[in-house]
């Protein structure tokens, strides 16, 4: 008879965690080129805490008149957070997996619906990202979002649903 894996036995090492963590930051950082177009940065990988910030700059303007932020970068960004939010959440729910296969699970990700509640001007200096999922089940998830801007002003609100399989 094998032993009961309990589920303080499973966790990850505090070191499989940070690699975990790097893992995740990296790979949306600097391998989602997107993401390196929009200068997302992300600030925080843990569960229940997800946060991302970038800069405004002139690529990034949707009125040129107003130097306002582009509404497809709001939806692009909050989509992203939202995806990274969930990769959170599942490797926090699969502590006896590895790092590779937490991963190799995004590749199968997608959106299938992002609504955006554009609510003031994308105008600031920085913009935060957060993102929070409010359900994990074992083929969609679903995740709220929120952008603010450097002065704490709510500038959008996103709910997006995904599907995990």
């Amino acid at each position: 008879m094998s032993p009961v894996v309990t589920a303080a036995a499973a966790r990850r090492s505090a070191e499989e965690q940070a690699q975990f963590d790097h893992a995740l930051r990296t790979l949306f950082e600097e391998h989602i080129a997107f993401n390196r177009v929009l200068g997302l940065e992300i600030v925080s990988v843990e569960p229940g805490n997800v946060r991302g910030s970038f800069d405004m700059r002139p690529e990034l303007v949707g009125s040129s008149l107003h130097g306002r932020l582009h509404g497809g970068v709001v939806s692009s960004v909050l989509d992203a957070m939202a995806g990274l939010a969930l990769m959170v959440e599942i490797g926090a729910s699969r502590p006896t997996e590895s790092m590779q296969q937490v991963l190799h699970r995004f590749a199968r990700m997608g959106t299938i619906d992002l609504r955006i509640d554009f609510l003031r001007q994308g105008i600031g200096r920085r913009f935060d990202a957060t993102a929070e999922v409010t359900r994990l089940g074992g083929r969609i998830g679903s995740v709220q979002m929120a952008l603010h801007n450097d002065e704490g002003r709510l500038i959008a609100t996103g709910a997006a649903a995904y599907v995990l399989a």
